[in-house]
């Protein structure tokens, strides 16, 4: 009997906390629809077609997010704290970053490192600097080792970073979270529930997402690439931890390739995957950086 309700157990809390994600998202983004602070007209931004959308989505999922991590029943105090860190201050960063950085077309960390070398703290330093920070300060509370820490602490902030990349096309980079994440379900103790976050959180948006009404700017990128680090920090152990380092920093160092490389437009498995669920593609799109109606202050291109 003992055997039988362990594995309930689990398989509730991971349940609990997917539902928590949802619930909660969609809660907060149908309630920044009523009524969204400061006025719509703070949150609205045109996407790489030129079609109105809102920023709702990127506070929403933060916020799922973070509670599913904190509220999980079944989570060590410690993975909740790291959950909460990791997941708002990724979130908070990026919302500053959408908000403080309209209008500023510098792309990529050598854009804002040299700007920083000239004295001026741009709004995407803050965001590298700050969820680095955060990173390690939940890799400090997920693992013993000090070696171990540094390494969560990368995949933390390097898949937070990862899937700010993808965010350039509606959709991309929540459908990524969801098939990256939704394995970690299957995992034992704290990796499976942790993974319940991002899943159930990016599912909660994503119709809207795909029908270009929302976006998840770099506050819902950071925070649900942030809880899906957190998870794969989470299962791992030193080896797996190098090789989801290694993958992040190779993805970090090839930069804006990762969401606009030619892949995605010659190799047809990508084609598929993108256009899964999504409207078509007017005959006529915005380059990046060609239009003011460009999303500024968000992810690049979207």
């Amino acid at each position: 009997m003992a055997m039988a309700a362990e594995p309930f157990g689990r398989v509730r809390g991971r349940a609990a906390a997917l539902l928590a994600a949802a619930g909660a998202a969609r809660a907060a983004y149908a309630g920044m629809r009523r009524k969204a602070p400061g006025g719509p007209a703070m949150w609205e931004r045109r996407n790489h077609a030129g079609r109105p959308v809102d920023l709702y989505a990127g506070p929403a999922v933060t916020l799922g997010t973070a509670i599913a991590a904190v509220s999980a029943p079944t989570l060590p105090v410690r993975a909740r704290a790291a959950g909460a860190v990791a997941v708002l201050a990724a979130g908070a960063c990026g919302a500053y970053d959408d908000m403080a950085g309209r209008g500023d077309c510098r792309r990529g960390f050598r854009a804002h490192l040299k700007a920083l070398r000239e004295g001026e703290v741009t709004s995407g330093a803050v965001k590298l600097f700050g969820i680095g920070a955060a990173g390690l300060a939940a890799g400090a509370l997920l693992k013993e080792r000090s070696a171990d820490r540094l390494l969560a602490g990368v995949v933390i902030a390097g898949s937070a970073h990862l899937a700010n990349l993808l965010d350039v096309r509606p959709g991309r980079a929540a459908k990524a979270v969801l098939a990256a994440a939704a394995p970690g379900l299957l995992r034992s103790g704290a990796a499976g529930v942790l993974a319940a976050g991002p899943v159930g959180a990016s599912a909660a948006v994503l119709c809207d997402d795909l029908g270009e009404r929302t976006m998840l700017g770099d506050a819902g990128a950071h925070a649900l690439g942030a809880g899906l680090g957190l998870a794969v920090a989470a299962g791992n152990g030193r080896t797996g931890l190098v090789l989801h380092a290694a993958a992040v920093v190779a993805a970090a160092a090839v930069g804006d390739a990762v969401g606009n490389g030619s892949a995605w437009r010659e190799l047809a498995v990508l084609r598929a995957w993108d256009a899964l669920g999504r409207r078509p593609e007017p005959a006529t799109v915005f380059s990046r950086g060609a239009t003011p109606v460009r999303p500024t202050g968000a992810s690049p291109g979207r």
